[in-house]
């Protein structure tokens, strides 16, 4: 089961996203060389928006290649395959649009039952990262706060007592700060379920820190499709040495 591993009390866990759209089959493979490299613990797969029509392919291509376990992070409810290991199962808990709480759910739960995929519900959370992310525009949904821990802390913890197994906190691809320390500590001290964090990560010590505040899965994309070797030095902060030279 994939959730058992997102769950296990151990090191804090490495997620690389791949949008499919902005990954040339060139890069792909160059990125999943280091994933194996680096010990990454899961590969998210999914985007905003896919206007290439490459989601089935890419997913081919790293279960071809490695064994590291693919979820699929999906953008909207076509984005399913019955190739992958898991999806994470959406609501935008931290917007009021009815259509990313549960419209999108319902169109695509027959798909994913019919693929047999294993299911995380998962409490989506958008934090403001400095710009507005292509995930909000798409959503129509105003970003938390990322200097209000209160709030962010009750929506996560409303989220667990809804039934999510997982909460994902997002500042956006791209973003230009990071989730907030502060933020990652209210709510890691406020939910029992598992804390995914992603957005705005381009170092080593950005990871380290969200690691250090709480984060049990720390999802780094937007940066590696530019420089792919960054992944070594975010790998390092997220596992320390002892991972890699295991």
């Amino acid at each position: 089961m994939i959730y058992e591993k997102i769950a296990e009390k151990t090191l804090p866990k490495l997620a690389v996203l791949i949008d499919p759209d902005k990954q040339s089959v060139d890069n792909l493979m160059t990125l999943i060389k280091l994933a194996v490299r680096c010990k990454t613990d899961f590969f998210f797969v999914g985007g905003s928006l896919l206007l290439e029509n490459r989601f089935e392919e890419t997913i081919t291509t790293i279960k071809q290649q490695c064994s590291i376990p693919i979820i699929i992070f999906p953008g909207n409810n076509y984005q399913v395959s019955k190739q992958a290991d898991a999806i994470l199962f959406l609501s935008l808990i931290s917007g009021r649009n009815a259509e990313f709480l549960i419209g999108q759910q319902v169109v695509a739960a027959p798909l994913i039952k019919e693929a047999g995929l294993e299911v995380i519900p998962t409490g989506y959370m958008l934090i403001y990262g400095g710009r507005i992310s292509t995930t909000s525009y798409m959503t129509q949904t105003i970003p938390l706060p990322n200097d209000k821990p209160d709030i962010a802390a009750a929506t996560a913890l409303a989220g667990e007592m809804l039934g999510m197994k997982t909460i994902y906190l997002e500042a956006g691809s791209g973003a230009e700060n990071c989730v907030s320390a502060s933020i990652i500590k209210a709510v890691k001290q406020t939910i029992r379920i598992p804390l995914i964090v992603g957005g705005g990560i381009r170092s080593g010590e950005q990871a380290e820190e969200i690691a250090k505040a709480g984060a049990d899965v720390i999802v780094v994309g937007n940066v590696l499709e530019k420089e792919p070797e960054l992944l070594m030095e975010i790998s390092l902060g997220v596992h320390g040495t002892n991972k890699i030279n295991e």
